[in-house]
């Protein structure tokens, strides 16, 4: 993988760049719709690629590990061939939904053993074998595996999981860089840099995961329930650390709000479940706010979704006719919702590059916080 700094903002840490790989070229700012068993819920491959404009998607190890199972993905050639997708994968360790699963999961230094939440199997996710997985999976970024802390979260817990992060990272490093990718293209490991919304643990991880030389660098344990001020905070600590000549990822953040604000402190890449999630319930993201679709004033408004026309949809079906859709449970109505809201994030982040490219981006930040801010 190589990523080039194309440009910086002169009034924020906003950077606009390109990440090269085997599958394909990502330009940053950049956001990743969230396909965690092999799909993007509700979107065909081809209108991520034709439609929703995605460069690159995310899969997830815990997920296909478990279903469909690292035989099938071995036997077929990868994730890539397996579910037809030509442009970059990234995959998460696991290490967030081992996180998630506190009432079936045991933490210690070997590794997490948990319960899967589909039979109730028993199993162990190491370092080493987190590695072995992502290998067989196939993405073209892998990350390490590691603890994600709660919040709140006491200070000593806090310390403990990151120095244990630090240590499993190690033992990830190993383990990857004696190993071959198995399809013929290759693989990048990014570290990722923990501390949870503690200051000093925060300069601590980054230098050590700095310290790897790794060819890209992501923030876990933010967008875990604490306010939005101290996940800027720790994030505003971290990107004056981690090299200025690779990529940051702030994995599982957020709002188009969030996205803005983090770019406009030097992140690079996201990711959320937040805009298919919400559109499945009718939540939508536009260019002027928020819309619940649902409410009944959008009953009779014939409007297109988003008169800006950040994807197809905005420009064939109305508010009205959605709302008949979500109202009713059509498949249809999810479906369409889906892409608009993916469609808005790309769209979202790439008018950020642009602006980056034409330094203007804090000025059109300032207008496009104050419009998304809005509930319509």
């Amino acid at each position: 993988m190589k990523f080039t700094l194309e440009k910086k903002d002169a009034k924020s840490k906003a950077r606009a760049g390109t990440i090269i790989t085997d599958h394909g070229v990502i330009k940053t700012p950049i956001f990743m719709p969230v396909g965690t068993a092999g799909t993007v819920k509700g979107v065909h491959q081809h209108e991520l690629e034709e439609d929703i404009k995605a460069q690159i998607i995310l899969g997830n190890t815990y997920h296909l590990y478990l279903r469909p199972k690292l035989d099938v993905l071995q036997e077929v050639g990868g994730l890539h061939k397996f579910i037809s997708w030509d442009k970059p994968i990234l995959t998460d360790s696991g290490g967030y939904q081992v996180y998630s699963l506190s009432d079936r999961r045991k933490i210690k230094e070997e590794g997490a053993t948990f319960s899967s939440h589909i039979d109730g199997s028993k199993h162990l996710f190491s370092p080493e074998g987190v590695m072995d997985i992502q290998r067989i999976i196939g993405a073209d970024i892998i990350m390490a595996f590691d603890e994600c802390t709660p919040y709140p979260c006491e200070y000593k817990y806090a310390k403990n999981s990151m120095h244990m992060t630090h240590r499993w990272l190690k033992r990830c490093c190993e383990r990857f860089d004696t190993t071959e990718s198995l399809y013929g293209y290759s693989q990048t490991l990014f570290p990722i840099v923990q501390g949870s919304t503690f200051k000093d643990l925060r300069v601590q991880s980054a230098e050590k995961i700095a310290s790897f030389n790794r060819e890209g660098n992501a923030i876990g344990g933010l967008s875990v329930g604490e306010p939005d001020d101290e996940m800027y905070e720790m994030c505003d600590i971290v990107t004056n650390i981690l090299p200025e000549d690779k990529p940051r990822y702030l994995m599982g953040v957020g709002t188009p709000i969030n996205i803005l604000e983090n770019i406009a402190l030097g992140i690079d890449m996201f990711d959320c479940v937040m805009p298919t999630r919400n559109a499945r319930n009718g939540m939508l993201f536009t260019s002027q706010g928020m819309i619940n679709i649902k409410n009944k004033k959008w009953e009779n408004d014939f409007s297109p979704i988003d008169a800006n026309g950040t994807s197809y949809v905005d420009r064939l079906y109305s508010k009205a006719y959605l709302r008949h859709l979500i109202i009713s449970k059509e498949i249809l109505g999810a479906q369409i919702a889906t892409i608009h809201n993916l469609a808005f994030y790309l769209w979202l982040v790439n008018e950020a590059r642009e602006q980056i490219l034409a330094d203007n981006f804090t000025t059109w930040k300032t207008k496009m916080v104050k419009q998304l801010s809005q509930r319509l």
